[in-house]
């Protein structure tokens, strides 16, 4: 792992033990490589409830309860499907904070580039309750590079969502 997400690691793992807050993680294309950051730093046992790696639409919609017409209409990379992980993640782990994010990591994709989704394209939220961000990667730079740069903009927007929205750590 590198050493950049090692340091924010460390850093989430402060915010969350400090304010003795909850976190999961919801993971389509990453499928663990965040929770796998996550609990890289001794102590995350203390915060870090669990994780799912969701693949299948599925099993978005039966554990996250996420809107099986939403999937249909806009596919399972969008905006509001990550919105509905999001919630689905806080609701099945019963924690303060979850990450979730949906992609096309490549080299396949889409059929067609449905809804002018193509590979390279990866959601990420982060939130809790009703708050929640949410940002989108559109670049594609291979498989390995496309699930790297994602697992660290997650990582980067959960230190700063928590920064900015964990009791006691306004800043």
């Amino acid at each position: 792992m590198e050493l950049d997400l090692k340091l924010l690691s460390k850093e989430i793992n402060e915010i969350l033990w400090r304010n003795h807050k909850t976190l999961s993680t919801a993971e389509s294309c990453t499928a663990g490589r965040i929770a796998s950051v996550i609990t890289a730093v001794p102590g995350s046992s203390n915060y870090y409830k669990g994780g799912l790696v969701c693949y299948a639409d599925e099993v978005k919609e039966g554990l996250l309860k996420v809107d099986a017409n939403v999937i249909a209409d806009q596919t399972p990379v969008c905006e509001e499907v990550v919105r509905q992980m999001v919630k689905g993640c806080n609701d099945l782990f019963k924690t303060d904070y979850a990450v979730a994010i949906s992609g096309y990591a490549g080299p396949g994709g889409p059929d067609g580039g449905k809804a002018g989704v193509i590979v390279g394209t990866i959601w990420i939220a982060v939130g809790c309750g009703d708050t929640i961000e949410t940002m989108v990667i559109e670049e594609d730079n291979g498989r390995e590079k496309n699930l790297s740069s994602a697992t660290k903009a997650a990582i980067l927007m959960l230190r700063d969502f928590l920064k900015n929205h964990c009791e006691g750590n306004a800043e």
